[in-house]
């Protein structure tokens, strides 16, 4: 043995030396196997021990198994592999973790056999703080590789054995494991810490190839864009989840681009493999399910040597960049079912109706008088439905003219009449492709388009004016009017089969003079609003107000509740919200229960003021303050309506 260290009687001598003594006089051993004697003597750790005391139950070795599944199945084959060239040598390799654990054997039968006295088997603890010094534990302690000899071992356990390990380390630099080889210490080599060390870099190699290509992989995954590399015999030898969804197949590794991609297509790519850049080209894909149309956008792998290695083709579906367009401009539904407000039982019946249909995909007909919120049903129908990740897109037949509908609807390609925008456009249909399109105001849609309509819910697909391709739809219709379809129907302004195929569910919405108990909520609800968005706040609304809403009879309905508390809020001076900060026409046709409102505004407005001057005992200040105005306002009213207020003090 031509190695710088003790003989075997020269250690024994030492180690005995250091048990007794703790130190070794002559200094002679090796400073790092020095350093851990040092270690264990002050972990207490007993040097006459025969085995490893610290043993994992079958479950906990499974656990960590487990976790450590990638280092042993990158590990197994260079560990079998270092075996082969040592033979009937008599040593063993084990794989142990972080932690010191034994995870892993391969080796020599018999050697197994022999070092199980020892318990150097799979689930044993030979760290430092478990075995004492030996070259597993050490290891992991130096962080680097070390080769213990014989009485080297702090543990009478090992004297026999002389072992070489080295520690694994991931991609960044952490331990993750020790390689380790033993064997008889008569057969005591530094070659044989070698091997293990070339063994580790080798696994950590491989470690490192995996990573990257999981690394790779992952980018390609997280790309929602279909992706596929294609080499320079054009076959596909790569491609991301994204891609195979698109192409409506699993199976695209290793096939032809023709007959994945088409003849009509092929010229894009050898296009790209002589360089060209391809951005953004149309393109229609054959796939089992139909044709797919996408953009593609091409570039060439170019080599060091400057020629094409294959090319890389990113593909985006027409359908999911509208869905794009969409969430970006706002085709999206802002309102759910709590933001309808009120507790009325023929709203929150019309609620319930709603929720239930909005659980499938018939098509919904909304019934109800401007202003009674049938686009926030819309909205909120489309927001609990499954089509809630799918754009809303709205229309107003009525605000349309009749000549622009039939291609807003149903779009136009390039050329179809003058004026039509170069490539075409969309129509929106197309545009809420996978979710809702709201048809406002249908009662109000021309004859002639009612037809194309009921044509494209029957065939589910939509042809652009001016072209022929037929482009299929994914759309849930949700109509919406404030006419009487049936009597319309009657009169033969609507189709019939339309109008069937619509109504296959109606809710009709109650006009807010019916269900007057919910003025009070809504009023609060809208109150609350204006104090955020105008900074407007009022501590008290007067009774005579109160009266006002609940006789008026509200033919614009919500709509016109808002509007009313929005037009206060912003004429009020104080935070009192008064009858004189009402519009005059709500006065004018209020009917209270005395008929005092058949006065006209000025008489009612002098009631008023006399009716507080009574109830504050001529008090001006009081009664300005609850009138919500300047005391000088309500002087220039009593000497403009000639009160005395002397008669009230």
């Amino acid at each position: 043995m031509k190695q710088n260290r003790l003989s075997q009687e020269e250690l024994y001598k030492a180690w005995s030396e250091f048990i007794s003594l703790g130190e070794v006089k002559n200094g002679s051993v090796r400073a790092e196997i020095l350093e851990s004697w040092k270690r264990c003597r002050k972990m207490g750790i007993n040097p006459f021990q025969k085995k490893a005391p610290l043993v994992l139950t079958q479950k906990e070795l499974e656990e960590r198994r487990k976790r450590k599944e990638e280092l042993i199945s990158v590990s197994l084959p260079i560990m079998q592999n270092l075996n082969s060239f040592v033979t009937g040598s008599g040593f063993i390799v084990i794989l142990a973790d972080e932690d010191g654990v034994i995870i892993e054997i391969s080796g020599n039968k018999d050697v197994a056999e022999a070092v199980q006295r020892g318990n150097f088997i799979p689930g044993a603890d030979w760290s430092e703080k478990g075995a004492g010094t030996n070259a597993v534990g050490t290891a992991l302690i130096l962080d680097q590789p070390v080769q213990v000899f014989s009485y080297e071992h702090y543990c009478i356990s090992s004297h026999k054995w002389t072992c070489s390990a080295a520690p694994i380390h991931d991609t960044n630099g952490r331990i993750i494991g020790v390689l380790n080889m033993s064997g008889s210490y008569e057969k005591v080599h530094l070659h044989t810490l070698g091997m293990v060390v070339a063994a580790v870099n080798a696994i950590e190699n491989l470690l490192k190839v995996q990573h990257e290509l999981r690394y790779r992989t992952t980018i390609m995954e997280s790309i929602s864009d279909g992706l596929v590399a294609i080499d320079c015999n054009m076959n596909i030898k790569q491609f991301n989840q994204a891609a195979a969804k698109l192409l409506k197949s699993s199976n695209l590794k290793n096939k032809q681009v023709e007959e994945i991609f088409g003849k009509r297509n092929l010229a894009l790519f050898v296009n790209a493999l002589k360089g060209r850049k391809i951005t953004d080209q149309e393109i229609d894909i054959p796939t089992k399910a139909g044709k797919v149309c996408c953009t593609a956008t091409v570039r060439s792998i170019v080599g060091k040597d400057g020629r094409s290695n294959g090319i890389v083709l990113i593909l985006n579906e027409f359908a999911r960049t509208r869905r794009l367009v969409n969430r970006m401009f706002g085709a999206q539904a802002k309102f759910t079912f709590d933001d309808i407000i009120g507790k009325n039982e023929k709203l929150v019946k019309a609620i319930n109706i709603a929720r239930t249909a909005a659980g499938s995909n018939s098509n919904i007909l909304l019934l109800g008088e401007s202003g009674t919120g049938k686009d926030v049903f819309a909205q909120a129908i489309h927001n609990e439905s499954n089509r809630a990740r799918g754009p809303f897109v709205a229309i107003n037949c009525a605000a349309i003219p009749r000549e622009l509908i039939s291609s807003e609807l149903f779009g136009y390609v390039e050329g179809a009449f003058t004026g039509a925008k170069r490539g075409g456009n969309p129509g929106k249909f197309e545009l809420a492709d996978g979710g809702t399109l709201f048809l406002d105001e249908i009662g109000e849609m021309p004859l002639d388009l009612q037809t194309m309509l009921l044509r494209v819910l029957e065939q589910r697909f939509v042809v652009r004016i001016g072209g022929q391709e037929v482009i299929p739809v994914d759309v849930r219709i949700i109509a919406a009017t404030n006419r009487d379809l049936l009597a319309e129907v009657e009169k033969g302004n609507f189709r019939k089969d339309l109008y069937y195929r619509l109504n296959v569910v109606n809710i009709n919405l109650i006009p807010l003079r019916e269900r007057k108990d919910d003025i009070p909520i809504l009023v609060e609800y809208f109150l609350k609003r204006l104090e955020q968005t105008l900074g407007k706040h009022f501590t008290h609304i007067q009774p005579e107000v109160w009266k006002v809403f609940q006789a008026y009879h509200w033919p614009g309905n919500i709509r016109e509740l808002q509007n009313v508390l929005e037009r206060a809020a912003n004429i009020a001076t104080g935070d009192v919200l008064s009858v004189e900060h009402l519009p005059p026409e709500l006065i004018e046709k209020n009917i209270n229960s005395n008929k005092e409102s058949h006065l006209p505004l000025e008489q009612y407005e002098k009631k008023i003021i006399i009716n507080l001057l009574k109830e504050y005992k001529g008090n001006i200040s009081k009664a300005a303050a609850r009138l919500g105005i300047a005391r000088s306002t309500l002087y220039r009213k009593i000497n403009k309506f000639g009160i005395d207020r002397n008669v009230y003090c």
